[in-house]
């Protein structure tokens, strides 16, 4: 895989390494609408220039991929009125053929042409008051919604079109992804070979931590109103990605609507899945997964994770358990990859 250029940071770590007891460097931050926490273990690390060139990878991503930045890649092209062919830079390109990868697996499922429906349901700035979209509503933004359709990558010539001047896209389910391994990338660059790079909540780790042990990383329960631990994994080199849906709903007449749309649909989901957690390659696969996989939900989801041998891990809930009982399904890849039961 190919990340962003990165700093020269090849002299952040001399000395021996055989001589000298390893230090932890631990970096956070604001980026892309969220937070990040970095840990970093090596030998004579330079701790200013690392941050520095950890800015310099975050400033370059969200420059590419940023919803929130107008002036970003992403932005002037949603922004433009042209269908006509646009020279893109060559990260803008592999994050979007890896878009194409999973929208074209998942039926559709994941979609970066998404911002129609997001904004007709209402997420986020909606008012309790507002009503629920009209059929006829759904309907019209759903001829503005189809990543396969309405959006041209060519790789070889480096360029991008829209089939319609209005389609925009909206990199907020594989852009943070790809921000953990173009950190990753900067870390390993500077001859950090132990490490864990959290944005949002996805991340990806390498080596051991400070204690010389295989990283531990919790999977949340799903409740909006407390932190408690589902699962505890053990997580060397991989990627891992959650999506939930019960901390961003909303609820109009005794119905609940979740923030996780359904691009074949136009709606909110309506399945009982509730979390779903994603390892893989890398983080901007395992971001791009759970998203189209908490959208397909457990029954379908899991058919899928089989058929691609993905690893994933569902927690839906028990309607018939009481308001915080789940039940919990994991696929074979995912077994394979924690050496479960």
């Amino acid at each position: 895989m190919r990340f962003l250029p990165v700093l020269a940071v090849a002299t952040l770590i001399s000395g021996c390494l055989f001589d000298k007891e390893p230090e932890v460097v631990r970096l956070s931050g604001e980026t892309m609408g969220t937070s990040f926490n970095i840990t970093a273990i090596g030998v004579d690390v330079d701790e200013e220039a690392l941050a520095g060139a950890v800015e310099q990878t975050l400033a370059e991503v969200n420059a590419k991929m940023s919803n929130w930045d107008p002036n970003s890649e992403v932005s002037t092209f949603s922004d433009s009125g042209s269908t006509e062919p646009v020279a893109i830079s060559d990260e803008f390109a592999l994050v979007l053929d890896a878009a194409n990868d999973v929208h074209e697996k998942s039926g559709g499922t994941f979609d970066v042409t998404l911002g129609p429906l997001i904004e007709l349901w209402g997420f986020g700035p909606r008012k309790p008051e507002d009503p629920v979209p009209a059929d006829a509503d759904i309907q019209a933004a759903l001829g503005k919604v189809g990543q396969a359709r309405l959006l041209q990558l060519d790789r070889d010539a480096g360029t991008l079109a829209k089939a319609d001047a209005g389609v925009g896209i909206n990199l907020s389910a594989i852009a943070k992804g790809y921000g953990i391994d173009a950190v990753a990338e900067t870390l390993r660059t500077a001859g950090i070979e132990d490490y864990m790079v959290e944005i949002g909540g996805d991340l990806v780790t390498r080596g051991d931590n400070d204690k010389g042990e295989t990283w531990r990383i919790g999977i949340e329960k799903p409740q909006a109103d407390a932190q408690n631990l589902q699962l505890i994994v053990q997580l060397d080199d991989l990627g891992m990605a959650t999506s939930g849906d019960y901390k961003n709903f909303f609820e109009q007449d005794g119905v609940r609507y979740s923030h996780i749309i359904d691009p074949t649909t136009g709606r909110p989901i309506t399945h009982r899945t509730t979390s779903v957690t994603v390892l893989a390659e890398n983080a901007m696969m395992a971001d791009a997964w759970a998203t189209a996989m908490l959208a397909l939900g457990q029954e379908k989801g899991l058919k899928l994770a089989e058929t691609h041998k993905l690893a994933v891990y569902f927690i839906s809930r028990d309607v018939t358990g009481g308001e915080d009982a789940y039940i919990t399904v994991h696929s074979t890849a995912f077994k394979e990859a924690l050496g479960t039961n």
